[in-house]
């Protein structure tokens, strides 16, 4: 029994413990998000879907991102339905003091629901492909990063307008990268003229495998009519990245850092029903 604990945790534990890799804890920061969108009744158990988000972070003081999602719903079983979905991101460069270098993300949805009374309980799984635009140090990241989210939601019918809920999502990457390196405590081992696969550092791949994201959320859905509604809610992401900075050829790795810290964010959506 002993053993099996061991070899749970031991598996639990591995995707977390990276060679030469050393902590950065980031600053707390408050986030917003408001979009409005638009919910299109095509036929019974299919809508299709559209809204725009505006994201800002910094304390609310800068914006984060431009993001136009399109998607499409289909209700297979009284209890499951899936999704299709694509999203345009426009970051917002501090620096350019503009909107650009686009990234393009296709999504997939599985979610299954199960009704007690007034209480609903969702599980959804989606599976997202997010495409970088422009020039990339193909060492650091790659071009299609995927990822698979895991939410559980809690809902509670409250009366006919309003329905308070909360969920917890769990974010895996699929395919970050993977390195090894000579770390001496301090530098990494690399002489300038290194390349990849000699003794200084190893970009393994783009296998990596880890929780990168465990987010907790509550609010409430308000519906004005059968057409209007809003969704406020509250988010606290605790975030878990690794992050790879190399140069452009390859030859020197400059850190290897796994980022912690807590983002909570404030989101308003209204969407238009019809």
């Amino acid at each position: 029994m002993k053993k099996s604990i061991a070899y749970i945790l031991l598996l639990f534990l591995v995707p977390f413990t990276v060679s030469a890799q050393t902590d950065v804890d980031l600053e707390s920061e408050l986030c917003g998000r408001i979009s409005v969108g638009v919910d299109k009744k095509i036929t019974k158990g299919f809508h299709v879907t559209i809204d725009e988000e505006l994201r800002q972070n910094n304390n609310l003081a800068n914006f984060d991102r431009l993001q136009t999602n399109i998607g499409a719903k289909y209700k297979v079983h009284p209890n499951v339905k899936i999704g299709l979905g694509y999203s345009l991101i426009n970051p917002y460069s501090t620096t350019d003091k503009a909107f650009g270098k686009a990234r393009h993300r296709i999504t997939f949805d599985v979610a299954g629901n199960l009704v007690f009374g007034q209480l609903q309980f969702s599980l959804k799984e989606r599976l997202q492909m997010t495409h970088r635009t422009g020039d990339l140090n193909t060492y650091q990241n790659p071009r299609n990063a995927l990822a698979l989210k895991s939410r559980l939601t809690v809902k509670y019918k409250y009366s006919e307008r309003l329905s308070p809920f909360a969920y917890l999502e769990i974010r895996n990457t699929l395919n970050a990268p993977m390195i090894s390196a000579n770390f001496d405590g301090t530098n990494y081992l690399t002489d300038t003229g290194s390349k990849t696969g000699e003794p200084g550092w190893f970009l393994d791949g783009f296998c990596g495998n880890y929780v990168n994201r465990i987010r907790g959320a509550f609010g409430a859905d308000y519906s004005f009519d059968r057409h209007n509604s809003l969704n406020i809610c509250l988010l606290l992401d605790r975030i878990s990245n690794k992050v790879v900075d190399a140069n452009n050829e390859g030859t020197k790795l400059k850190s290897y850092t796994r980022e912690t810290g807590i983002l909570a964010h404030i989101a308003v959506a209204y969407v238009y029903a019809f």
